[in-house]
């Protein structure tokens, strides 16, 4: 089975945590994708109703536009009930990284307004432990080489052995990476994060540093697409 139809099974079961007349946080990136649609079509069907979205960047806001999920300001949302979003990594803690699609600043803000957050993701992002993915850092663009230093030297301090803070490009490889909040993206390859809290902890003291891919405690669902269904695991 494809990793598209994994996905696609684990969006499925999300929709199983969502009830009439809540506000979802519509996360980022191949698998929010595919839930947003999935969320539209339940929509369309009358299965769901008066369900609305707060969308964590640009990209999401128009897939629900596209699949006909209606959407409102984060700043007129009352409370939002569940988020659902993917994750690069996910460990045995339901500790995550996030931030490839260079989102993780409004998908940290929305996570941790929301009484749940639910994960999708297919077996491949489950991980033993942290760090094979790089770790994203998204800063502030005043000051970014300095920051970056800094931050290596907080991975250095909290026991990361030579990471590799790289600052991310476009596609083209000429021009930074702008994120919708217009910062840029330092990502961090560790290969392991022995000690995932304190790495959070030493980058949030850093001036310039505006949020980090590292979700901890926010996570309480998480949904494994695999080949014959999803598997739940809560904790």
């Amino acid at each position: 089975m494809s990793a598209v139809e994994d996905k696609t099974r684990a969006a499925e079961a999300a929709l199983e945590f969502i009830e009439d007349g809540m506000t979802l946080g519509l996360g980022s990136g191949s698998t929010a994708d595919i839930f947003v649609r999935l969320l539209g079509a339940a929509l369309e069907s009358g299965s769901l109703n008066n369900v609305k979205g707060v969308p964590t960047s640009e990209n999401t806001a128009r897939v629900a536009r596209e699949a006909g999920v209606p959407l409102i300001e984060v700043d007129q949302a009352d409370k939002i009930d569940v988020t659902v979003d993917g994750a690069d990594e996910v460990d045995g803690r339901f500790r995550l990284i996030k931030g490839g699609g260079g989102c993780l600043l409004r998908e940290k803000i929305i996570a941790h307004a929301s009484d749940l957050m639910v994960v999708v993701v297919d077996e491949t992002k489950l991980v033993e432990s942290l760090g094979a993915y790089a770790l994203p850092v998204e800063v502030d663009p005043f000051g970014f080489t300095i920051t970056a230093k800094k931050v290596y030297d907080a991975l250095t301090a909290a026991g990361v052995v030579r990471p590799d803070v790289k600052l991310r490009c476009r596609g083209d490889g000429n021009d930074p990476f702008v994120t919708d909040g217009g910062h840029y993206i330092l990502d961090c390859a560790c290969k392991a994060l022995a000690d995932p809290e304190q790495v959070a902890a030493r980058l949030n003291a850093i001036p310039g540093v505006v949020e980090h891919g590292l979700f901890i405690n926010l996570a309480r669902a998480v949904i494994v697409g695999e080949d014959d269904g999803a598997r739940v695991l809560e904790l």
